[in-house]
């Protein structure tokens, strides 16, 4: 087996699966990708950038690494869109039953379905916050219900799905669509209090699926359907933290970068973004994790659905 590398290059000391916290899935897939191939490429460009990034994040006052997070290898190689959604089910899954916080950097968005899956299966009540330029409710696209267009259609069946910077969908998908649970972008920029609207529809569980184009492409060129008027900086960094702060964000995935050789900064708002979604979660909690089994506070208590994990050994 080859030695993977640690995000950012923190030490190894910060990168067991014994002792770190935060769990890391690299899953390069781009098996359903509609124009602009590449999310393949994603993620060595995100670990690239990582590793010129400085630890200290000015903001929460924190080195959010010596938390520890472990990089598993990556989850490649797949035969079929069926056979990487079940694939990164199950490696989602096991991390979860095994009491990390469980992230995941793709691919292309079709990854989320796996791990969507594996978090309502884990999380009651779960709420699913999507953010992103395209809605990606179709039940089916080009021949498969695994397609990045359909990443959120189960997730919209079966999770409290919360819409966020939506600007391009097919007529279609609007018979399938919570409207009221839907931000769209060309409202948002005239809504002051869409922040707090929000997160009013959120449970109290949530797993974010962040899409790179929620973003807007003069600051996120890279990505694979670049769409005008997305989410800048630090609205977003805002909007984010505001609900790791009211809510008990439980996992995360980020998707569609797709890398350009000539600009590196799509790689590095990406490593940045990732790097800040952990900074805010642990940035209160580091008593919550003492001992998981009997603190009230570990965000590992509601997770009831599944209390076996022989399976996932």
């Amino acid at each position: 087996m080859t030695t993977t590398k640690t995000f950012a290059g923190i030490p190894r000391e910060y990168a067991k699966l014994e002792t770190s916290k935060i769990v890391l899935i690299p899953v390069p897939y781009d098996g359903t990708s509609t124009w602009q191939k590449g999310a393949d490429l994603g993620f060595d460009a995100f670990q690239e950038a990582s590793e010129n990034m400085e630890l200290y994040d000015i903001e929460t006052d924190s080195e959010v690494y010596k938390e520890g997070i472990y990089s598993t290898e990556k989850l490649d190689g797949f035969s079929s869109p069926d056979e990487m959604v079940q694939k990164v089910h199950d490696e989602t899954k096991k991390y979860i039953l095994k009491k990390k916080f469980v992230t995941l950097f793709g691919g292309e968005h079709s990854i989320s379905i796996g791990s969507i899956r594996a978090f309502n299966e884990c999380y009651d009540n779960l709420t699913v916050l999507h953010i992103d330029a395209h809605a990606d409710l179709r039940k089916e696209y080009e021949g498969t219900p695994y397609n990045h267009a359909c990443a959120m259609y189960e997730a919209n069946e079966n999770t409290n799905l919360v819409q966020v910077g939506i600007r391009s969908m097919d007529i279609s998908e609007t018979r399938v669509m919570n409207s009221e649970k839907v931000f769209f972008a060309h409202k948002m920029v005239l809504n002051e209090y869409w922040m707090d609207e929000v997160i009013e529809l959120l449970t109290d569980t949530v797993f974010i699926s962040f899409d790179l184009d929620a973003l807007d492409p003069s600051i996120m060129p890279s990505t694979g359907t670049p769409e005008p008027g997305g989410l800048l900086w630090y609205e977003t960094l805002e909007f984010l933290r505001k609900v790791f702060e009211s809510k008990n964000v439980v996992g995360f995935d980020l998707a569609e970068l797709c890398p350009n050789e000539n600009d590196k900064s799509s790689d590095f708002l990406a490593a940045k973004l990732y790097y800040k979604m952990l900074s805010y979660k642990f940035e209160n909690q580091n008593a919550d994790y003492e001992d998981e089994d009997e603190d009230d506070n570990s965000p590992f208590v509601k997770l009831s659905k599944f209390k076996d994990s022989d399976d996932f050994e």
